[in-house]
């Protein structure tokens, strides 16, 4: 039986098992706030709560172990947060189902998996600009911003508004307005993100999950949310309920293309910033053993839909595994069984109220929209789109949206510009696609 060291080349790369355990117990507290925020944000589409938390924990677990296993790369993965929301406020009303949402997300990840094992992963990757790319994680940040505010009632829908619109739907009216602090759900939010601020500022691991807790406890205090009257065992229900044949329908196309594309990015994305601070590329850049952690990525994108957890993908918080020395997979094998260990939380799920979870939200839209400096805005034929993808996404409550009419933008300037040459046939491919889907009502 080959050793820890032989297994995971430690010695290579310079690291130890002591550093890789310290290193992984501390990227599963940065990223442990998805046990409760995943199944707060799918319980929207009607994923039963309780058994989300189990599922994600379990999803998690697996995924995060196969990327230590099979790419030997110190990258956690789990429900992805964006990707869960299409799943939630988008796939899920044009589906008619959670089940057929999540036989959606499986086949997401067995396209992406396909794609990798054909090498047209990276081919594609390569064709979108940098900045467009950068503004659809930007602008998933500020959506799942956006859903934070919504969740702790700093942002609510004008009364005025609802009745008039019923009445009148082509009315122009204020779409949104601000909550107030008299509502106890607002302040314990408030107090939430005060608290995960200051904790963040002073550098502390595990930030987020401390947050949910105090704010929690808050609730508790304040009859905002109750203890369970009866712990039952951690449920699997969701599991294996993904509806493959509810999800074959060509008006979902265009939604299996949004699932695609996020994961296309989010993870070249996320995996390239975790092999630049760890040291994990070659001579030209390249980061080692590529192929494998996309197609572990690939794969778990559908056992996330199989467990009922939306698409799992790569994780940046490992970012701060890599900044306690962690350099090989052992790192993501610690943090999968500590997700695994995770599991007997499930029963106690529900004590967590979403106005504890939204600050969660809201700090994670924050770390995301980081990249927002890295856009260069001051060349308009990449700096328009950019602006476009990452606005109009939020404002408009649709992934699809913002990088459909993002690509639309940037197509169009290049033709205008006697550019057209400058698109790769890929990316006009997908704009026409997108154009299409836009006229026929989407």
């Amino acid at each position: 039986m080959r050793s820890l060291w032989e297994l995971f080349d430690l010695d290579r790369r310079g690291s130890t098992p002591g550093t890789e355990v310290r290193a992984g117990v501390a990227t599963f507290l940065t990223m442990s706030y998805i046990l409760f925020a995943n199944p707060d944000i799918l319980a929207a589409a009607g994923v039963p709560k309780e058994s989300a938390v189990a599922c994600t924990a379990a999803a998690a677990g697996i995924c995060s172990i196969l990327m230590g296993l099979v790419a030997n790369f110190p990258l956690a993965l789990a429900s992805g947060m964006g990707l869960n929301a299409i799943v939630a406020y988008g796939i899920a009303s044009e589906t008619k189902s959670w089940q057929a949402a999540m036989g959606l997300v499986v086949l997401d990840g067995l396209i992406v998996l396909l794609l990798v094992l054909l090498g047209f992963r990276e081919k594609v990757m390569d064709a979108f600009p940098r900045d467009l790319r950068r503004a659809i994680g930007v602008g998933i940040g500020l959506f799942i911003a956006f859903i934070g505010f919504v969740n702790a009632k700093l942002v609510l829908v004008p009364a005025g508004t609802i009745a008039v619109l019923g009445k009148d739907p082509n009315a122009s009216m204020p779409p949104v307005t601000a909550g107030s602090l008299r509502n106890p759900e607002t302040a314990i939010a408030m107090l939430g993100l005060i608290v995960i601020a200051a904790l963040m500022a002073r550098g502390i691991k595990g930030a987020i999950p401390l947050g949910i807790l105090a704010s929690t406890l808050v609730a508790l205090a304040c009859g905002v949310t109750h203890l369970p009257q009866h712990f039952n065992s951690p449920s699997f229900s969701n599991f294996l309920q993904a509806d493959m044949r509810g999800a074959l329908h060509l008006h979902l196309v265009p939604a299996l293309l949004a699932l695609v594309m996020v994961d296309f990015f989010d993870t070249l994305g996320t995996a390239t910033a975790i092999a630049e601070q760890a040291g994990l590329q070659d001579g030209r850049g390249r980061i080692l053993g590529l192929r494998r952690i996309l197609a572990v990525d690939g794969a778990a994108a559908s056992i996330g839909g199989l467990f009922g957890a939306s698409s799992v993908t790569a994780y940046i918080e490992s970012a701060a595994g890599v900044a306690e020395g962690a350099r090989t997979g052992l790192h993501s094998v610690v943090v999968g069984i500590l997700f695994l260990f995770a599991i007997v939380l499930a029963p106690v799920a529900g004590v967590v109220p979403a106005a504890a979870t939204a600050p969660a939200l809201i700090v994670v839209g924050f770390l995301m929209c980081s990249e927002i400096g890295r856009i260069d805005f001051r060349n308009p034929e990449t700096g328009i789109p950019a602006f476009i993808t990452l606005a109009v996404l939020p404002f408009t409550y649709s992934i699809s949206h913002g990088v459909g009419y993002g690509l639309l933008t940037f197509t169009a300037i290049k033709l205008v510009r006697g550019k057209i040459r400058e698109v790769h046939p890929v990316v006009l491919v997908i704009a026409l696609a997108f154009a299409a889907y836009f006229i026929a009502g989407a």
